[in-house]
């Protein structure tokens, strides 16, 4: 497995967006957006997905300079249309709405429809820890999952994202999918030739299986939990809810309506919206509490639970953030590694653009 520096890759993916047309600007969006992915070792939705987003365009489904903007808001709230544009650059503008709205209400809150996939969910979260302000982000995504009980793929892996300032400690940040993993994780065992885990996938006949091709295959994602006896209505309540706050709330595709990223599957020829939705939001910490007296003790409440009793003790407690922070730390040094697969795919993508990689 060959590394890579970040700047390498962060050089090519910005000259594949200018090479599908995106602005200067929008393709540096685009590329630090993408490549955040890569360095927090969420590898499933970096520079791995570069391929998948040049064949939306190709099928004309993403628009390389769209005109986004705000359609409908009030003090605190608004509606971005993302005018079918790449949601790493769509998300990123409608996370600065919801600060800028914050900023002046001390809360903002923005629904965004007619956009596509848009990287990891922690990224846009994180736009507000630099103001002081708790961050949430969640997006809708392609329909690979059934509701409890169900065999029919109904919503997406859905994930919700949430980042909260603290003082001397790094911050607390949460980012999770609402299926026992993200829907890349099943393309990263494709490439690697393994398993799935059981209790994620079901195969088209609501079976568990650990085929790692299962969905492809006609089956589903359970959500998180699995089945009804271990919680997973309790994942089918969260990806449902981040389904209406994403799509329902600002006008976009729900449901089995998401126009789908992965390349089995295609858009519907019904919709119900327009594109895919997301959601976010920025609150003011002093809009409840002094700001250093709250992050003050969010320190205190990080260490404690640093601190808590071990179950093993070879394995300290993690707090959410960690174990990406880590991965910054390493791959910084140490260089961003790429799946052969993954290498090969970028290759093809270079010579098909005439992008030296």
């Amino acid at each position: 497995m060959n590394h890579f520096s970040y700047d390498q890759l962060f050089n090519f993916s910005r000259n594949i967006f200018l090479a599908m047309g995106c602005p200067e600007d929008d393709a540096t969006t685009a590329a630090t957006t993408l490549l955040s992915a890569d360095m927090r070792g969420v590898d499933s939705h970096g520079v791995a997905r570069l391929s998948g987003y040049v064949r939306l365009w190709e099928k004309k489904r993403i628009n390389a300079q769209p005109n986004v903007r705000v359609v409908h808001e009030s003090p605190s709230t608004a509606v971005v249309d993302g005018d079918a544009g790449l949601g790493l650059v769509v998300a990123p503008f409608a996370m600065q709405v919801a600060i800028e709205k914050a900023q002046n209400a001390g809360t903002g809150w923005v629904a965004v429809k007619n956009s596509n996939h848009y990287g990891i969910a922690g990224y846009h979260a994180m736009q507000a820890l630099k103001h002081d302000m708790i961050g949430m982000s969640m997006t809708n995504a392609s329909p690979l999952v059934s509701p409890t009980f169900s065999k029919e793929r109904m919503l997406g892996t859905n994930p919700i994202a949430v980042a909260i300032p603290a003082n001397e400690e790094p911050p607390f940040v949460g980012d999770f999918a609402t299926t026992p993993a993200a829907n890349g994780k099943l393309e990263v065992l494709q490439r690697k030739g393994e398993n799935a885990p059981y209790g994620w996938i079901q195969d088209k006949d609501g079976q568990n299986t650990d085929n790692a091709h299962g969905v492809r295959e006609g089956g589903a994602w359970l959500p998180l939990g699995g089945d009804r006896l271990h919680g997973g209505h309790k994942g089918f309540i969260l990806g449902s809810m981040v389904d209406i706050f994403s799509a329902v709330l600002s006008g976009a595709n729900y449901g089995p309506w998401a126009p789908p990223f992965v390349s089995f599957l295609e858009p519907s020829k019904d919709p119900v919206g327009e594109g895919l939705g997301h959601f976010f939001g920025a609150m003011r910490v002093d809009a409840f509490r002094p700001a250093d007296e709250f992050k003050d003790h969010m320190d205190n409440w990080i260490k404690r639970f640093r601190e808590s009793e071990r179950a093993d003790e070879n394995q300290p407690v993690v707090i959410p953030g960690d174990p990406e922070r880590a991965y910054e730390k390493e791959r910084g040094s140490n260089g961003i590694p790429l799946l052969q697969p993954v290498e090969d795919d970028l290759k093809a993508l270079g010579e098909k653009f005439g992008v030296s990689f």
